[in-house]
């Protein structure tokens, strides 16, 4: 069957969300820098929640929140403007819930930044705005952490196991090539994951690897082809854990990409335990490309 979703890109505006905390400073920044590299718009979003089904705010409490709204958005329209002079930046206060103020003024084609921490705005703990948008989300998401890099380490990662990470991996190319980096493709293989479905405890790991690896192989053969002015690095590794092996590797990368898997049944965390651990101990922003865990493979 023809799967009509439409193909995010890294090609639109920049929405970021903000609350006047440090890590919601460090998202405007970077969404700003971003935006400039797009050539974009940046749109800098302050949700005041007003009309988010709050009975006890009075009528001075709501005008207290809007009068606050426009200092918290006049601080954050100045930093951006001196991370990237020439971005077109707008600004948006919204009276309803975080996660329906960003992405709708995100719309189809936008990329949507958030802090990992604020005030209950942009924390990460579960069930927090944050995890909200990124579970959401049906456009590129990323979320800034807390620790900032002195220097660019030349690096874009990407994480990838099968064909169905390849917008995630395409997504990845193309950050890295407009940011002159490296492409490093990371592959986790879990042997103890296949014993006793499709491997045995005699099978060949080695050769196990090589096949589970085939499908990324193919993609990376892929985008050298289409993109020739790409350098890209493959690696395949056996580990215990892919959370340990992607957390620990986004010490040594600019931002790190990974198709964010959606649940389709209703029930559990709307997003896998390996996005979560990553977002909450990368050391390098995140981007997450919206995936479902049952999306078919790319017909050719």
């Amino acid at each position: 069957m023809q799967n009509n979703r439409r193909s995010p890109t890294l090609d639109g505006p920049v929405v970021v969300g903000t609350d006047a905390t440090p890590d919601a400073h460090r998202a405007v920044r970077w969404a700003a820098a971003e935006a400039d590299s797009r050539g974009q718009p940046l749109t800098i979003v302050h949700a005041t929640r007003t009309e988010s089904g709050h009975p006890h705010l009075s009528r001075k409490g709501i005008r207290q929140a809007k009068d606050h709204a426009v200092d918290v958005l006049a601080e954050a329209e100045a930093l951006a403007g001196e991370t990237a002079p020439g971005v077109t930046v707008a600004t948006a206060s919204c009276p309803h819930e975080t996660a329906a103020c960003l992405l709708g003024q995100a719309g189809q084609e936008g990329t949507v930044v958030v802090g990992t921490r604020g005030h209950g705005f942009l924390g990460l703990l579960v069930g927090s705005d944050a995890l909200r948008v990124a579970a959401r989300a049906k456009v590129p998401t990323v979320v800034v952490p807390p620790c900032e890099r002195d220097r660019p380490a030349g690096v874009v990662m990407v994480a990838a196991r099968d064909d169905r990470d390849r917008e995630a991996v395409r997504l990845a190319a193309d950050l890295a090539l407009r940011r002159g980096a490296l492409l490093r493709v990371v592959s986790v293989w879990i042997f103890l994951e296949n014993v006793g479905s499709m491997a045995t405890m005699f099978d060949d790991p080695s050769e196990l690897a090589a096949t589970e690896s085939a499908e990324v192989a193919r993609l990376v053969a892929r985008l050298r082809e289409e993109r020739p002015g790409l350098d890209v690095a493959h690696n395949v590794v056996r580990a215990a854990s892919s959370a340990a092996v992607l957390v620990a590797a986004t010490a040594e990368a600019d931002a790190v990409v990974i198709g964010s898997r959606r649940r389709s049944l209703p029930v559990g965390a709307p997003l896998g335990h390996v996005t979560h651990a990553v977002l909450h101990h990368a050391h390098c922003p995140v981007l997450l490309t919206p995936q479902s865990d049952h999306e078919p493979p790319e017909q050719t």
